[in-house]
């Protein structure tokens, strides 16, 4: 697999105070298989659809315990160069550059609207073997409730252009490299709780939307929105026993015709 585009989402993984938890959970939801835990680097474990890595688990480290979230990492050729960028285009760097052995670097930052990611220098490890497959990664969206801070920084910092969608009523804008779109950026609005922050909502691949939410809020997940049909897919948001917010998408199961975007320039 070629080293991916800078900008271009390429991993996602997240901590959970119960481990066997969140694997029992995901592998109930989403089908996820693990492999076994890396002792060598925190009790990192890796979770496969059909064989393909497409996202990994782990204990928080001593002094990091809290809520349990997902974190979605960036493609970068050069982290270093890249926590440059963060911090001079107005973003928090949490923690700096790191080589995880020879399977690449990593580091965690934060947009000026407070929204959390990571950032991936591929070495070995070259991010998702799958994606918009069941099970894997599909999509993500930084809901954020400064999109004007949003909007200079993730462009600034990764090259992205932007698209608004002509739609009434929502503020939601693609970031494309090239002529793909990427990410997508909404607007927070009211309907969201105050103490929720900024945050990277990822979406994952599964064959049947209604069948995944009702598993997912067998097992304790608390449905958040949805399910609802678009033109993009069946799509529901859902937060998992743990906490963590992640939404599951059938992206077989269309309706509406694709809304019109455009360049914002």
């Amino acid at each position: 697999m070629a080293v991916q585009p800078e900008g271009t989402p390429c991993w996602a993984d997240a901590m959970f105070s119960d481990v066997e938890g969140a694997k029992s959970f995901y592998g109930d939801v989403l089908g996820w298989t693990f492999g076994e835990s890396s002792s060598e680097y925190g009790n990192y474990t890796q979770a496969y659809a059909n064989g393909k890595a497409v996202a990994a688990v782990v204990p928080p480290m001593p002094g990091q315990e809290g809520q349990s979230a997902w974190c979605l990492y960036l493609a970068s050729p050069d982290a270093d160069a890249t926590a440059a960028k963060i911090r001079s285009h107005g973003g928090e760097v949490l923690m700096d550059p790191m080589k995880v052995g020879d399977f690449g670097s990593m580091l965690i930052a934060r947009d000026p609207a407070g929204a959390m990611f990571g950032v991936w220098q591929a070495g070995r490890h070259e991010g998702f073997e799958a994606r918009a497959v069941p099970g894997a990664y599909c999509w993500a969206e930084i809901f954020t409730r400064e999109p004007e801070r949003t909007d200079a920084f993730f462009p600034a910092v990764f090259g992205y252009h932007a698209k608004q969608l002509e739609d009434s009523a929502v503020d939601f804008r693609l970031y494309d490299l090239g002529q793909d779109p990427v990410l997508g950026r909404m607007r927070m609005t009211d309907e969201f709780p105050p103490e929720v922050p900024s945050y990277v909502n990822v979406y994952f691949t599964v064959d049947d939307c209604d069948a995944a939410v009702a598993r997912a809020t067998e097992r304790g997940a608390i449905l958040r929105f949805g399910p609802m049909t678009s033109p993009f897919g069946r799509f529901a948001a859902l937060s998992d026993p743990q906490g963590a917010a992640f939404s599951v998408i059938d992206v077989a199961t269309t309706e509406g015709t694709m809304p019109r975007a455009t360049e914002v320039t």
